[in-house]
């Protein structure tokens, strides 16, 4: 069989910390989790990097695997060291098919944990390995159970919702011309350097466990959109603890300083002097297209609209919507002596 260095699997010093340990099993276990990682050997190294965590993470299996010494190297040749003799190997030979996935090198060092846990009864004291193991004692003082670090690993993660809502405003030449667009989107997420654990000090997050997240993103917008649907951008949401990421959903909001909308209709106020109202006039309206002239007739009242066929927005169906002009009478700022002394006049005849 072959020797395995778990400490060159996870990237760590034999010296390494628990918790060194444990930060650069979540790393290395984000990058190739099957869910993650669909490269062809990504389902072998994840679990590579489970078995590693499910040793070194603990305390007893990491003391019985550094009894082994440090001389061995990554893929030679293992056989057991001195004082192993009277340990009955065989059992153990048939690999990850009896030892829930683990390997045969992990099955001979641990393969009284694995007979536990298929429900067979084995003990070993110490004397039955002589000098080289002696400090392990009892093996049979081992829980039957497998870590519940190597479940969380190799199971689905239920990750929280990673996606962001954020509003986004849109002009009426948006939705005429569907330009590309951008927005700086602005969210926070756990930590991905301590993992929101707090522990220690962090320069990402200064301990806090949380992160704020900023990204400049480009959009086109769509055709047809319309107050209040959502453009949804995949994939530019919060990145999970294991890889995994949200969308952005952007909520349309749809203003423009030069007109009101109502569904494809377009509405725009114009504005004339007193007079004109009386007496009719031409005025100017602003169109999506241009500056067009229209007649309004006399004896027009204020809040009356002049409809623009064809010059608002473009329907599903290929039509377009209208251009209401909307009357607004203005009265004049500041009328001189013989302006206002005609108005006079003008009241004493209509009273």
């Amino acid at each position: 069989m072959k020797y395995k260095d778990y400490y060159e699997i996870l990237g760590v010093q034999r010296n390494a910390s628990k918790q060194e340990i444990k930060s650069a099993y979540r790393k290395l276990a984000r990058k190739y989790h099957p869910d993650v990682n669909k490269a062809p050997d990504a389902q072998a190294k994840f679990k590579d990097i489970n078995e590693a965590y499910e040793v070194l993470g603990d305390d007893d299996k990491r003391k019985r695997y550094d009894q082994l010494g440090s001389a061995w190297q990554q893929g030679a040749d293992f056989t057991p060291p001195p004082g192993f003799e009277g340990f009955n190997f065989s059992n153990f030979g048939q690999g990850s098919s009896q030892a829930g996935g683990f390997s045969d090198f992990f099955s001979a060092i641990f393969g009284d944990i694995l007979s536990q846990q298929q429900g067979q009864t084995r003990t070993y004291s110490s004397s039955n390995f002589g000098g080289g193991f002696s400090n392990f004692g009892d093996f049979s003082q081992f829980q039957n159970t497998r870590s519940s670090r190597q479940n969380r690993a190799s199971e689905p993660k239920k990750e929280e919702n990673l996606d962001i809502v954020q509003n986004v405003v849109l002009s009426v030449d948006d939705l005429i011309n569907c330009p590309k667009k951008s927005i700086t989107i602005t969210s926070y997420q756990p930590c991905q350097v301590c993992h929101g654990s707090k522990q220690g000090f962090c320069s990402n997050c200064s301990s806090t466990g949380i992160e704020k997240i900023t990204k400049n993103l480009t959009f086109k917008v769509p055709k047809f959109v319309k107050q209040g649907q959502k453009i949804r951008l995949k994939g530019e949401g919060k990145v999970g603890n294991y890889g995994a990421k949200g969308d952005v959903y952007l909520i349309v909001k749809i203003e423009d300083k030069n007109y009101e909308i109502d569904g494809e209709n377009l509405i725009k106020d114009v504005e004339i002097l007193p007079y004109e109202a009386v007496l009719g006039c031409e005025a100017q309206v602003l169109a999506p297209s241009g500056k067009y002239k229209i007649k309004i007739p006399p004896l027009t009242s204020s809040g009356k609209k002049l409809r623009l066929k064809g010059m608002g927005l473009t329907k599903k169906d290929g039509t377009k919507g209208d251009l209401e002009a909307r009357i607004k009478i203005k009265v004049p700022d500041n009328l001189t002596p013989e302006a206002k002394e005609l108005y006079e006049k003008l009241k004493k005849l209509n009273s």
